[in-house]
């Protein structure tokens, strides 16, 4: 699949890749520098990553990293409305919302988003995949064993790779039941959520098995603890690792990737398709009805 279908007949770009640009309406959030608490900063944020290539912002008011709390719906949607008004006003630049919470899902595809970005693949709030047909958004479904708090106690797999994939195409099943065509659903195999080190490197190396199930894929990379792992450096150190993991998973089929570093990914990611024999970035960000 070549694009994604948005509200209002555009569409995003996938080939040979998009950039999805971080950008945190949280105090907490692991790698200190995508924090953009306050509107104007969430703003900011977006409108910079924009101007560095990415091809669409993730915004999201409640942090989902090892250890987090949740958060109510009243202080997220205090957290994220307000901020997807204020670049919605800047900018066209596509808006993903992160949240597993269906009215937060509802009021921000009002305010203009264009993607629902679920964790929980459904599990929280299965109404969500409903409120995203009814707006003809897409759906992010990401793969995570247990919650936030929790998923990291004691993870354990027999094949993580095939039991993320069945579970992602059940999760896929259930949103074009409730009417989400299958053309804007996306499959997330949520590396480092409920993961080990192990679990996180089989999925890399078997991502093309998710890719052939025919969904565009989505990986979230970015300076995550596996990187740490492997490199022993902390998440302000973790960019050349992130790159080198961002083009493995290129390699095998991804196509959307969730970064804090959008300049540096489009750059590391365009030249490693040249290299390799994919098409080089035309452009970036939707267009209405095809590139412009």
């Amino acid at each position: 699949m070549s694009r994604l279908s948005l509200p209002g007949g555009r569409f995003l770009e996938l080939e040979p890749f998009a950039v999805m640009a971080v950008v945190n309406a949280t105090p907490d959030s692991f790698y200190a520098p995508s924090r953009a608490r306050a509107v104007l900063s969430a703003r900011d944020a977006a409108l910079r990553a924009a101007a560095e290539g990415a091809d669409l912002v993730d915004l999201g008011g409640e942090s989902t990293r090892p250890g987090s709390d949740y958060v109510g719906l009243e202080e997220e949607l205090e957290r994220v409305i307000p901020a997807i008004e204020a670049i919605r006003k800047e900018s066209g630049v596509p808006i993903s919302v992160d949240t597993r919470k269906a009215a937060v899902a509802r009021a921000a595809l009002a305010a203009g988003a264009d993607i629902v970005n679920d964790v929980s693949a459904l599990l929280h709030e299965p109404e969500i995949a409903a409120v995203a047909a009814a707006a003809g958004a897409p759906v992010i479904l990401m793969h995570m064993r247990g919650d936030p708090k929790t998923m990291q106690a004691a993870p354990s797999y027999g094949d993580c790779p095939r039991e993320v994939a069945a579970f992602l195409l059940e999760a896929a099943a259930r949103a074009e039941a409730a009417g989400v065509p299958r053309d804007r659903v996306v499959l997330d195999p949520g590396i480092g959520f409920g993961k080990r080190l192990e679990d996180n490197l089989a999925l890399l190396s078997r991502l093309d098995g998710l890719a052939d199930l025919g969904y565009p894929v989505l990986v979230g990379l970015s300076r995550k603890s596996f990187v740490g792992a492997l490199t022993g450096r902390p998440p302000e150190g973790r960019l050349a690792g992130s790159l080198g993991a961002a083009c493995a998973a290129f390699a095998k089929g991804a196509r959307i990737f969730r970064v804090h570093d959008a300049a540096e990914t489009r750059d590391a990611l365009a030249l490693f398709a040249a290299a390799t024999g994919g098409r080089a970035p035309g452009g970036a960000g939707a267009t209405a009805g095809g590139r412009t």
